[in-house]
């Protein structure tokens, strides 16, 4: 592993734990905007270990481009989670963990999928989400378990 992929995953994991708690904010909608927020930053973070300029509006196109191979568990998780907030007092309840789990899982497929990208040369003007979307899909899958064991049992962090 390099000293750069080695940064960026310590990276990654600390912004899952910001994305979880911006899932957690009671308020739909809101929580999306702050979860979207996080998710631009952890790409700026990542961008600048790896010396690739930032680009903010193609950032946020490889973000909504993604979310697309997960829609089942975003309709499953984040937005329904986001809107059960809309439930006055009992909708936080089940939204807001819903949403903190779904934001955890795919601020970790995202920044592993432009780890990936970056380790290999890639830049924001050639990322192709179409050409990550098994590996971004089995990553979502791994950040779901890492989101939902994070700090509850021993031996399941990741390395880093």
């Amino acid at each position: 592993m390099s000293e750069n992929e080695r940064k960026a995953l310590k990276t990654v994991k600390n912004y899952m734990w910001w994305s979880m708690g911006a899932g957690l904010i009671p308020v739909p909608w809101v929580d999306l905007a702050a979860v979207a927020g996080v998710q631009l930053k952890v790409l700026a973070e990542i961008s600048k270990i790896y010396g690739v300029p930032f680009q903010e509006n193609a950032g946020k196109a490889a973000i909504s481009s993604l979310v697309g191979f997960v829609l089942p568990h975003a309709m499953a998780f984040g937005a329904v989670g986001s809107l059960l907030k809309a439930i006055p007092v009992v909708g936080v309840l089940p939204g807001a963990p819903a949403m903190g789990l779904f934001a955890g899982a795919y601020t970790w497929a995202l920044g592993n999928v432009f780890i990936q990208h970056f380790e290999s040369g890639g830049t924001f003007l050639t990322f192709a989400p179409e050409k990550v979307k098994e590996y971004f899909q089995a990553r979502f899958e791994e950040g779901r378990k890492v989101a939902a064991t994070m700090g509850t049992e021993p031996g399941t962090e990741v390395p880093v």
